[in-house]
C-alpha cells in the first residue's frame, strides 16, 4: 500500500496541526476566476437578450470592473487567510525551538510564568533597590495637593 500524500494526511489530521489550506489555495482562486469568467459572460448574454445597448455598456464598462473589484477581494482575503495560516506555522515553529510546548499540548489549565530574580527584578517591598537615589516621584495622583480623583472600578 502506498503512503498518503501531505494534502490527504493533512485532510484527514483530527488535531488540526496540519493545515490544508495553503496546499489548495491555488485551486481556489483558479476556481474563483473561472466562476467570476462564466458569471461575466452569462451576465453579458443576458444583457444582450434585454437591451443592445446595455449588453454594450456591460460587455465594455460593468462587467469587467465587477469582475476585477471581486477578483482583487478574493485575492486579499485569501492572502489574508495565507498570512494568518504561516504565522500560527511560524509560531509554533519558534515555540519548539525554544523548547517550549505549544498551547495545543498545555491541555486547559494556565501555566503561571516564574517571576524574574535578580538585580534587575522589581522589589516586593517599599525599600528601594541598590543604586537608587532619593529622589522618588510622587506616589499617585492623590499625593500632590490637588483634588482627589476618584478610584478607577476597572483598575485592579
Amino acid at each position: 500500500m502506498e503512503k498518503a500524500g501531505p494534502f490527504v494526511k493533512a485532510l484527514f489530521d483530527l488535531d488540526f496541526r496540519k493545515f490544508v489550506t495553503p496546499s489548495i489555495i491555488k485551486i481556489v482562486y483558479i476556481l474563483i476566476m473561472l466562476l467570476l469568467i462564466v458569471s461575466y459572460l452569462a451576465f453579458v448574454i443576458a444583457s444582450f437578450r434585454a437591451n443592445g445597448a446595455f449588453g454594450f455598456v456591460v460587455l465594455i464598462l460593468i462587467g469587467p470592473l465587477f469582475c476585477l473589484i471581486y477578483l482583487v477581494l478574493a485575492r486579499a482575503g485569501l492572502e489574508s487567510l495565507l498570512a494568518q495560516i504561516r504565522t500560527a506555522e511560524n509560531t509554533a515553529e519558534l515555540v519548539r525551538l525554544a523548547g517550549g510546548t505549544p498551547p495545543s499540548d498545555q491541555g486547559s489549565f494556565q501555566i503561571n510564568p516564574i517571576p524574574p530574580t535578580g538585580p534587575s527584578a522589581p522589589r516586593a517591598s517599599g525599600t528601594p533597590g541598590p543604586g537608587a537615589t532619593g529622589n522618588q516621584p510622587p506616589a499617585g495622583p492623590n499625593s500632590g495637593n490637588g483634588p482627589e480623583t476618584p478610584p478607577n472600578p476597572y483598575k485592579q
